[in-house]
């Protein structure tokens, strides 16, 4: 029986995709470091701006994170005063979150980080940008059917 080779690391997509975030999310934190947040951070704000105020199970899943990742994050966001952690009075099993002033405050501020990061990037245009994302999120939908479709949910 012959061995198959070992793909190198440039011929995996999962290397060329992890990369990538690493090197995106480097770019952005030279822009959200000096606003005083990370970059996970920045993802919670961003997702809170676009749902409202949610349950932390809702938000976890818009950003794909998991409560394990996701509370400490909010945690240390409610104790810089960006977003608030209350039990839902409905059901005390719920945790929900809401943006406090101080979070709102920064929207318009942070709505220009998206261009700072794209103009350091050469020669990237908005068409490149949109079909990039769009071929993103349909290999990200495909991946989370097959995680799904392993795991029996």
């Amino acid at each position: 029986m012959t061995e198959r080779p070992l793909l190198s690391l440039d011929e995996h997509l999962c290397f060329a995709v992890y990369a990538c975030a690493r090197e995106t999310m480097r770019l952005y934190r030279s822009f959200l470091e000096p606003r005083g947040l990370t970059f996970p951070q920045y993802m919670v704000l961003v997702a809170l701006y676009e749902l409202g105020a949610c349950t932390v199970k809702a938000l976890g899943e818009r950003l794909y994170l998991d409560s394990g990742t996701l509370t400490p994050l909010l945690k240390r966001m409610q104790e810089s005063g960006l977003v608030d952690r209350r039990r839902d009075t409905d059901d005390e099993r719920k945790m929900c979150v809401s943006l406090t002033e101080k979070g709102r405050a920064l929207r318009e501020e942070l709505g220009t980080v998206p261009d700072c990061v794209k103009d350091q990037i050469d020669d990237l245009q908005d068409e490149d940008i949109a079909d990039l994302r769009a071929r993103v999120r349909a290999l990200l939908e495909r991946i989370h059917r097959a995680n799904e479709q392993l795991s029996g949910e």
